[in-house]
């Protein structure tokens, strides 16, 4: 593991080391107020004075406002140190927010856009250890408003062009509704300058590929613009060697096969991928797989992606009949092969415990580098949870 210095922030004197954008806090939030015509004429001046370079290029979303009957959208919380000695609040807001004048504050406390502990509060207000300061705007957040976060980064492998990074479970990669934090791009921010900004000005700084928030494992991530657009041709051309391991109920018939059929989001459901047989809709979507051990119940198999699609892997092998162990979205979350006894039923949701996600782990990675012209290659354990479930469905089979 190698975790670069912080290069892009100065750590706040008494928070949890978080940073308010200026554009989240002002423009989407306080240039709804122009459009208010009933506003005060302080509000109106505050609506001016922050209108600045609104963001343009950003994903079109919907969020559900926090409170519905006040239709404000959160966009930051900021939790106070133990340490943190008692100060005003609008002092407290400016000393961690960037470009914020004492009368921005004054005026977002007095509309009600800041509260403390989720209660409306004045200006005055002296913050103390463990508050928690919730910044709501009439406006829901957008992609563009990324939050630099001090998280952890396991990488891999650095140099000036390229990071590749062995994501944990868990992690989200990118900023997206009801996930604004905590995310694998939040961390890059924070932890390195001036990182490409992504296809069409898309705010995904260093993103070429994405693995989902339950999957382990390997990520390549662009330093520059000449290795996005690099490593982008790889992605596109098929030439990136991306490997996984997987556990899936039962055993395939076949010891290894092709999956060739198109994979598109549901009609009626967008968050699941679903199989297009016939070919006349989604996108083209080839995965390798070959099994590497059978566990008569339960099977490791090895996937290998010749394309990118979303859920790839867990969508092609429920089209199977073998979905991912554990894979709630998929199917995978019950019994699917085995006996009906309690004991059984104990041992599957014991291993449930064990892996609380589906098993899947990005394990091997390869890709010609953007400046040396060399082909590189990366491999990651297999994570402890999923090390767990296998061991304990070996043991399983050893002592049934």
């Amino acid at each position: 593991m190698m975790m670069p210095s912080k290069t892009n922030q100065d750590s706040p004197a008494s928070a949890d080391e978080r940073v308010f954008p200026e554009e989240g806090f002002a423009n989407h939030g306080y240039a709804a107020l122009q459009r208010q015509q009933a506003e005060q004429a302080a509000q109106q001046n505050l609506a001016t004075t922050l209108r600045q370079s609104d963001t343009e290029g950003a994903e079109d979303y919907e969020e559900e406002p926090e409170d519905e009957g006040e239709s404000l959208y959160v966009h930051h919380q900021l939790v106070a140190d133990p340490k943190q000695g008692p100060m005003r609040l609008d002092k407290f807001m400016m000393a961690h927010m960037s470009n914020a004048t004492r009368n921005k504050v004054q005026t977002a406390i007095d509309n009600g856009f800041i509260k403390v502990n989720e209660q409306q509060a004045k200006a005055s207000y002296k913050v103390k250890p463990g508050d928690v300061m919730t910044i709501a705007l009439p406006e829901p957040r957008r992609e563009t408003d990324i939050l630099p976060e001090n998280i952890p980064l396991n990488i891999v492998y650095e140099d000036d062009t390229v990071l590749v990074i062995d994501k944990p479970a868990g992690m989200v990669v990118h900023p997206a509704h009801s996930n604004w934090e905590g995310t694998l791009i939040n961390a890059l921010v924070y932890h390195f300058n001036n990182l490409p900004t992504g296809i069409n000005g898309v705010a995904r700084p260093g993103l070429v590929h994405r693995i989902d928030k339950d999957t382990s494992g390997l990520l390549v991530i662009a330093k520059t613009e000449k290795a996005m657009t690099h490593l982008a041709k790889q992605f596109f051309y098929h030439t990136i060697e991306r490997k996984y391991i997987a556990m899936v109920w039962s055993v395939p018939a076949e010891a290894e096969g092709t999956i060739n059929i198109h994979l598109g989001r549901h009609p009626k459901d967008r968050r699941i991928t679903t199989v297009f047989p016939e070919g006349d809709q989604g996108k083209h979507a080839i995965t390798h797989f070959k099994v590497i051990e059978d566990m008569r119940y339960v099977s490791l198999i090895e996937c290998q992606l010749e394309t990118g699609r979303t859920h790839q892997i867990r969508a092609h092998m429920r089209h199977l009949g073998h979905p991912l162990f554990n894979d709630a979205t998929y199917g995978g979350d019950r019994i699917l092969k085995g006996n009906a006894f309690a004991r059984f039923k104990a041992f599957v949701d014991n291993c449930f415990s064990i892996c609380p996600r589906q098993a899947l782990h990005a394990k091997s990675l390869g890709f010609i580098h953007p400046t040396t012209e060399e082909y590189m290659f990366f491999e990651s354990p297999i994570p402890t949870d999923m090390q767990g479930l296998i061991d304990k469905w070996r043991h399983y089979l050893q002592y049934e």
